[in-house]
């Protein structure tokens, strides 16, 4: 570990040949699919937080792009054909370095189904969400913002950051 010239951070450096091995957040991709007045939920079926319930997302692949990851993802959690509106939220997690972005989207059908990853996948209405329950804080922030936008019948785009529970 040094900072290389030219740079303020320590990084790690391989001392054979000098190449920078860069350590940079990752980005977690969803979707936020929608039927009629319900979201679709995914209760997980992997830790963390295994049995809560969540937006289908996950990590980002190399070589897709943004909109691609939140389409696999949904598929691979949900078995779910949708249709990708607006990005809707981007949620910097820094102590765990992750960024989290969220797509609003259209369930074109009611054909879905747990994936791998998935015990069971279930559409909900806004009084029927089971909050405390809720997997990960920006699961329950961009749900929050969900309900407040449609009930305001305006969706913007909402950035934010969370810093670690104590």
């Amino acid at each position: 570990m040094r900072v290389p010239q030219g740079d303020s951070l320590p990084r790690h450096i391989c001392d054979s040949c000098g190449a920078i091995h860069y350590r940079n957040p990752r980005l977690v991709v969803g979707a936020l699919p929608v039927w009629q007045d319900r979201v679709l939920l995914c209760r997980r079926a992997i830790e963390p937080r295994r049995g809560c319930w969540t937006l289908p997302a996950g990590f980002m692949e190399n070589q897709e792009s943004v909109a691609e990851a939140a389409s696999r993802e949904t598929r691979e959690e949900a078995c779910a054909n949708i249709a990708l509106d607006a990005m809707y939220t981007m949620i910097s997690v820094p102590h765990i370095n992750q960024v989290h972005v969220i797509y609003r989207a259209r369930l074109l059908d009611l054909d879905f189904s747990p994936g791998e990853e998935s015990l069971e996948v279930a559409l909900f209405d806004e009084a029927s969400i089971p909050w405390t329950e809720i997997a990960f804080r920006t699961v329950a922030m961009t749900l929050q913002h969900f309900f407040a936008d449609r009930a305001a019948s305006n969706f913007g785009f909402h950035v934010e950051s969370i810093a670690p529970l104590k």
